[in-house]
């Protein structure tokens, strides 16, 4: 509605001079976020031209229609996470933000007014609001209809963008009173009332200022603008920008992880497009060389099988579908039109009712979707990468296997003292695994679906991990400052056609303790298989006791040493640092050369890790779940590897996938191990694994000098034959006819 319009109307001669000015104020051109005019006028016509876009039009339209018929509820929150209240002001937001995209492209003010309906509700409701009842005070700020000023942040974003897109249906008064006593108000909660947060270099800074700033553009106050980008005062010590430097590294990692790296996503994909759209001379996609899109890339690289990789605080049934990827890789085919990102598209089976959307749904009308390329790669950590990296190693010699290794940061508050830590994937499932999170996500019976308790007191400590513990003690002693401030170093990374592998270190740990990690995924096509090559040195100042975790996925099979099961009374393993929670079901001591242990995974295979021992090593066999009152762990398997009295140790191990069991059919093949012969030796800095595996004798060289420049071809013998080494890594095939 034109300004002229509001003046000349004379039912608007009782509205005050400020609304009809604050009206004449704002932008011209609703809606002008993530969407704008342009895009508007392509999906009307496109909604009414068979496809997918028109089918996600009208399925989301029926949605609508349904939820539009019920009563509007705008409750007094009182819940926490999970509860009633906190649900539906969550539904409400995406409701209103629905609603609004279905009047846009229908035309049909029912839409617009329910919106409206809605947040004048709203309006009415948050003046009268103290902070939630709920809040954790001493923890993080509090927000008024959540019990924390994330969730607040969250709905401002959504929310703003539902008032943009049904903004030119409101009347002047309306726009007043939302504006008033809501969205403005809203805002500066979000903003002056809470620098903390505001400035913050970390996910909840990212969308409260993503939400202010979006509520700058459609409320024409470019100062709001100017302070999410740059921080309350403008400095640049903080705020959107200075979270794009800080948060990811060069390579587009962010540093809490997978799981959190697609939440804050949507934040930054988001105010980006906002941003775009709004001052495109800012050219914030090509911000730090479009890390940016690089970010998105990577988060569909951080993941196997559809799902992320759960370090961290994670929940383990996170994927590549969920909603802020789908916005993500939307946005990334909108801006640069690679294929790739349509096979990705396809997999999320989710259309986006954008203009980015449109192009995502016509494109895979017209089967334009080429393979996305995922590959083994080291993401730097840290905003200038150098920070220790994340490592992912991937095969497709006798399946689809991943390997995950991080010599990583700590990761803020999200991050795990798990330094050298791995995960291993076959045949699309998790085999060696990580716990991820203690958390029920919004299920309110169990601690309002906040972090468990035992999320601080297991899940977060290094023993529910993959790597070395010294004297039963959680790396930098449990202190995330002292981890933060401390990153492993990834001291080389190479990928070649005989698999790849990767080394890191980290000192700092312990005091007086050096762990130096290197991983392998090797092919071996003769065996049309790969294993998994693990050489953990440990060297300290004084004697320790050691141990190093397995934590698996499966049902024990056997072992070729002796267990002392314990069958009729079980005790804890220790009284903290994680180890109070693990039970001790079992143990052995294998004598001198291999120890295999055997499990099979849900997928119908095998897999036995064989150790390289010297007799004084004990297996102790574990389960997750004492001293847990609640029932808040899940119950899963590991095994312990133990020295004590220590200065130097090595575990060398090699993980091997094997056989099939097929209970459908009745068959088993191959339940047992093929490794009979493994040999460790060293030669200067290089590193040669003698492998014997189902009759076949293989040589795994690895050139471990740190600088790869210097790397060159080399020769050198073993068992009187002269071999030669290109680069890092190479397989021979020693008896070969």
């Amino acid at each position: 509605m034109h300004c002229l319009a509001h003046l000349i109307n004379p039912k608007l001669l009782l509205t005050s001079l400020f609304a009809v000015l604050l009206s004449c104020s704002v932008h011209a051109a609703h809606p002008n976020l993530v969407i704008t005019d342009n895009d508007v006028q392509s999906m009307r016509q496109a909604i009414d031209v068979q496809g997918r876009f028109s089918s996600a039009y009208h399925g989301l339209k029926k949605q609508v229609d349904q939820q539009i018929a019920q009563p509007i509820t705008v409750p007094i929150p009182k819940d926490g996470g999970g509860g009633y209240t906190h649900e539906r002001h969550k539904k409400n937001y995406q409701l209103m933000y629905n609603a609004g995209i279905i009047y846009q492209l229908s035309q049909d003010k029912q839409y617009a007014h329910f919106v409206r309906d809605m947040l004048l509700q709203y309006a009415e409701m948050y003046p009268e609001l103290d902070v939630h009842p709920k809040r954790k005070v001493k923890s993080q700020n509090p927000g008024k209809l959540f019990w924390q000023s994330l969730n607040e942040a969250v709905w401002l974003v959504y929310t703003i963008q539902a008032y943009d897109l049904i903004h030119d249906a409101l009347s002047a008064s309306e726009v007043e009173q939302i504006e008033q006593q809501l969205l403005r108000p809203f805002a500066l909660f979000l903003s002056e009332g809470q620098p903390s947060t505001f400035n913050k270099v970390h996910n909840h800074g990212t969308w409260a200022t993503a939400g202010v700033g979006m509520a700058g553009y459609v409320l024409n106050e470019p100062e709001w603008v100017e302070k999410a980008l740059y921080d309350l005062d403008k400095s640049g010590k903080g705020g959107f920008l200075k979270q794009l430097d800080e948060l990811f590294s060069p390579q587009g990692y962010y540093n809490e992880g997978p799981y959190y790296q697609r939440y804050a996503l949507m934040p930054f994909v988001t105010f980006g497009k906002a941003i775009n759209n709004n001052e495109p001379q800012r050219n914030i996609f090509e911000y730090r060389d479009g890390v940016l899109l690089k970010a998105i890339d990577t988060t569909i690289q951080l993941s196997y099988n559809g799902l992320f990789f759960p370090i961290n605080d994670a929940i383990k049934s996170k994927g590549i579908d969920t909603i802020e990827l789908v916005h993500g890789v939307t946005v990334a085919y909108g801006l640069t039109g690679d294929p790739g990102y349509l096979d990705i598209a396809q997999k999320q089976d989710q259309i986006i009712l954008s203009g980015d959307g449109l192009k995502v749904a016509q494109a895979l009308d017209k089967n334009a979707a080429q393979p996305y390329q995922f590959k083994s790669v080291a993401f730097g950590d840290g905003n200038d990468g150098k920070q220790g990296a994340l490592v992912i190693m991937r095969s497709q010699v006798g399946g689809d296997q991943a390997l995950l290794f991080k010599p990583a940061g700590q990761g803020l508050g999200h991050g795990h003292f798990d330094k050298l830590t791995w995960q291993y994937y076959d045949h699309g499932n998790e085999i060696v695994s990580d716990y991820g999170a203690a958390r029920f996500l919004n299920v309110e019976a169990k601690y309002g679906g906040r972090y468990l308790p035992e999320n601080g007191s297991y899940a977060k400590q290094t023993v529910a991990h993959n790597t070395v513990v010294v004297d039963e003690i959680s790396h930098f002693d449990g202190n995330v400052d002292l981890g933060n401030a401390n990153a492993p170093t990834l001291n080389y990374f190479e990928t070649n056609q005989y698999g790849t592998v990767a080394s890191g270190e980290i000192h700092t740990a312990y005091q007086g303790v050096e762990l130096k990690r290197m991983l392998a995924l090797v092919n071996l096509p003769e065996l049309e298989s790969t294993i998994a090559l693990d050489v953990f040195d440990i060297r300290a100042d004084r004697q320790h006791q050691l141990d190093l975790p397995l934590h698996y996925q499966g049902q024990l099979i056997e072992t070729n040493f002796a267990l002392m099961a314990n069958t009729k009374q079980l005790s804890a393993l220790g009284e903290k640092n994680g180890y109070q929670h693990l039970w001790l079901k079992g143990q052995g001591k294998p004598e001198q050369e291999l120890a295999k242990v055997s499990w099979l995974n849900d997928n119908g295979r095998f897999y036995t890790q064989t150790s390289l021992v010297n007799g004084n090593e004990t297996f102790l066999f574990t389960q997750i779940g004492a001293n847990d009152p609640n029932f808040n762990l899940r119950n899963e398997q590991g095994f312990i590897r133990r020295v004590a009295n220590k200065k130097h140790h090595q575990f060398i191990s090699v993980l091997e996938p094997h056989g099939e069991y097929n209970p459908s059919k009745e068959y088993t093949l191959d339940a047992s191990s093929k490794v009979t012969g493994i040999e460790y030796s060293e030669q200067g800095d290089l590193a040669l694994i003698r492998l014997v595996i189902a009759d076949r004798e293989f040589l795994i060289a690895i050139n471990q000098l740190p600088d790869a420049e210097s790397l060159q071809s080399r020769t050198f013998n073993y068992q009187n034959k002269t071999l030669t080494l290109n680069g890092r890594l190479a397989v021979y095939v020693l008896n070969n006819q």
